[in-house]
Order: structure tokens, then C-alpha cells, then sequence
């Protein structure tokens, strides 16, 4: 393994300039969700990389996003199992954010909007990739490279091409930016949920006939204390209500009333409890009634053995390398939920550096490399676990 770090190490580093200029590049294009035309640009973009480095693509159609990059090497020995490397390019910055957060290098810092969450990240795994061409090393499962542009937003056009390859894939490796800015690996993440919550009561003149109607209000104000009292911060279950709507004037008693609520949970069970205790939910304003929508969406990354097997031999790669690696559990979601649901997952592999979704978004520099250096002795890594029987498996097989 040192001999291999230390080959693998020189390659990358022989590159840096070349990864930073992309870097730079790949923010400059920026790509927010909403712009399906930029988003397929950094897709193009992505790809004409991956091709030099001796991958074959196919960009998939999006029905409501700029579509998926699937990448797969051009000489891969065919039935091999496969990895996936999982990443997105789209951004939440619109249009022109670049003009008011410039694209800075600084010192050991790059900032711009998109280089934490998660271009530097994205550009690890071409440059790790690439690295691994150049020394003419083979992986033992074949790397397959999937990059949508709707994570952001939930990936709801993405999501059947990636559950369908985490179903063959021997493991997966998602290109998130790093946990703190200590650069923990994401083994845990909280799941995801969403509802929305509508009161419908009855209208009435707040003066002249009050008691002929039913406030949906006063109902939901009801409804929101329940919906904090669940709310359990030990187990890491928290239950935030973001967004209220409702009524129609101060002297009509409101005919309607509704409350957006956001659930995060750290296990698929807390996940059934928490949508059981809202689905019970019973009106107590006489008159009213409850309508309630949404449910769980990303289910949690919860560590199964696969995973911390991947974990440590990560640990045993970063001490090789002089530093340490340690976990932790993110409270955002990631296309990792998913994808971990099927096949041991590795979130977290991207940049080191913070400002997710915020103005000082940055990454260091530095670590772009070691991080990049990493990925590519993982991706090197022998093949530990086997993928669950599935049907399914002949289907996707027909993708690559």
C-alpha cells in the first residue's frame, strides 16, 4: 500500500495545476438546479474530461432536470462488478450569484459559489481517475461515474438511474464535501422528510356570526405545538415547522389554514414513528378537518457493516498517507441515502472546507490533493462485499 500511495500521490500532485485551472473553469460555468441548459453544460463539460481519461458516456435524458452523466471506462472487462462514484453539478446559486461571490484563489482558499457543494468535489474524482490511468492501474471492480443535476431539489428525475445501479454496484462513493472542516467522512445521515399539513375549517363574519364558523387557525395552532413536542434532540429526531399560510382577513374567521414541516431522523425507524404521530394527528377545534400530505422522502444512511469495513480501510488509506480520517452524521440528505440503501456507501469524499448553500463557501486548497489521492487508492481497493440478489441487476447491467 505505501508503494502505491506514494505512486499515486506524485501523480496527482503532478496535475495540481491542471485540477485547480478545471476547478476554476467548472465554477465559473455556473449551473444552478432551475436552468436545465447550464446544468446539461456542466454535464458536457464533465464529460469531455472523463473522455480524455479513457471513459465512454452517455448523457440521460431529464424530464424536469439537464439530465445524468453515466461514465464507464472505454476498455472495461465486461461482467466485471462495478463501484459507483456519485456526484451532482447543480448548484442552489442562480444566474449571476458569480458577479456579487467571485471566483477568488487566495492564499490556500478557493472561493466561488459551487466549489464546497460540490464541484472540488466532483473534480477529485475525474483527477483521481485520471491519475489512475496515467500509472495504467486497474481497479479490481470497474468505476462507474454517475452525476445528475437535480440533487439539490430531491433528485426526483435522477433517482431510478441511480437506485438502479446501487443495486449492482459492490459499493458507492459519493462526492459530498466533507463533514466539518476536520474532514470527517459522512457514514450517517439523517433522513428526510416533508409534509404539509392543511386545516379546513369554516368562514364566518368575525363580528357579526363567530360562533357559525370553525377557525382553521386556532386549529393549526394547535397541530404546530404537537408537532414540536416530538421533537426528541437526544435520539437526533428534529421536527421543524418553517412555513405557515392561512386565512383570508382579520375579521373573517379563517375557512382555511396550512404549515409546511420539515423531519429529519437518524434511523428508518424513528422515520415510521414520527409519520405515524403526525398521521394521527386528530383535529381538537369542532368543525375542522385535517389534511395531511407528503411523508418520508431520502431515508436515512444509517452504518451497516459493509460500510464501516469501507470505513476503516479509508482510515488505513489516511494513515498511510500521514493524517487521520474520522465518521460522523450529517443532519442534510445527499443521494448517499439512497444509494446506502442497496450497497455500502461512502459519503463525504469530497472537499474539505465549509459554506454549503452559504456566501463564504470555500475549499482548501491543500487538501484538494490529499482528498483526491485518497479517492483514488479507495477506488483501488479490493472488493468486500457482495451485492443483494435482485432481478433487477439484468437491467441495469443493460445501462453500461
Amino acid at each position: 500500500m505505501k508503494e502505491l500511495a506514494q505512486r499515486v500521490r506524485a501523480q496527482v500532485a503532478q496535475a495540481a495545476d491542471q485540477q485547480i485551472e478545471f476547478l476554476t473553469r467548472l465554477v465559473a460555468l455556473e449551473t444552478p438546479t432551475k436552468a436545465p441548459a447550464r446544468t446539461r453544460q456542466g454535464l458536457q463539460c464533465l464529460a469531455a474530461h472523463l473522455e480524455q481519461s479513457g471513459f465512454r458516456y452517455r448523457i440521460l435524458t431529464g424530464k424536469r432536470s439537464g439530465g445524468q452523466l453515466l461514465a464507464v471506462p472505454r476498455n472495461r472487462k465486461r461482467g466485471q462488478p462495478i463501484q459507483l462514484l456519485i456526484g451532482h453539478v447543480d448548484t442552489v446559486w442562480p444566474c449571476g450569484t458569480i458577479e456579487n461571490m467571485p471566483l477568488v484563489l487566495e492564499d490556500n482558499l478557493i472561493k466561488g459559489p459551487g466549489v464546497f457543494d460540490m464541484k472540488a468535489g466532483l473534480c477529485n474524482a475525474l483527477f483521481a481517475l485520471r491519475a489512475l490511468q496515467a500509472l495504467q492501474l486497474k481497479p479490481a471492480l470497474t468505476p462507474v461515474v454517475f452525476i445528475n443535476t437535480d440533487e439539490e431539489t430531491g433528485s426526483h428525475d435522477s433517482l431510478c438511474w441511480l437506485l438502479r445501479l446501487a443495486r449492482i454496484a459492490r459499493r458507492a462513493y459519493v462526492m459530498e464535501p466533507a463533514l466539518d472542516m476536520t474532514g470527517k467522512l459522512k457514514t450517517a445521515r439523517k433522513g428526510v422528510g416533508h409534509y404539509k399539513i392543511i386545516a379546513h375549517g369554516i368562514a364566518a363574519h368575525a363580528g357579526l356570526n363567530p360562533e357559525g364558523g370553525a377557525s382553521a387557525i386556532l386549529e393549526l395552532a394547535h397541530v404546530v405545538q404537537r408537532l414540536f413536542a416530538l421533537n426528541d434532540h437526544e435520539q437526533g429526531v428534529t421536527i421543524n415547522v418553517g412555513k405557515i399560510d392561512g386565512g383570508l382577513g382579520a375579521n373573517i374567521v379563517a375557512p382555511c389554514s396550512s404549515c409546511e414541516v420539515d423531519v429529519r431522523v437518524p434511523t428508518a425507524a424513528h422515520g415510521v414513528a414520527i409519520d405515524e404521530a403526525i398521521r394521527q394527528l386528530r383535529p381538537e377545534t369542532p368543525g375542522v378537518r385535517l389534511e395531511i400530505k407528503g411523508g418520508q422522502g431520502r431515508p436515512p444512511l444509517e452504518r451497516s457493516p459493509a460500510s464501516q469495513e469501507l470505513y476503516r480501510y479509508a482510515q488505513g488509506i489516511a494513515a498511510v498517507l500521514g493524517f487521520e480520517l474520522e465518521e460522523g452524521m450529517a443532519g442534510g440528505g445527499s443521494d448517499g441515502n439512497h444509494s446506502s440503501q442497496y450497497t455500502a456507501t461512502l459519503d463525504g469524499l469530497g472537499a474539505v472546507g465549509d459554506g454549503a448553500h452559504a456566501q463564504h463557501e470555500f475549499v482548501f486548497v491543500d487538501q484538494l490533493f490529499e482528498r483526491t489521492t485518497m479517492l483514488a487508492l479507495l477506488v483501488m481497493a479490493p472488493s468486500f462485499t457482495h451485492p443483494k440478489e435482485d432481478r433487477s441487476c439484468k437491467v441495469s447491467y443493460a445501462l453500461l
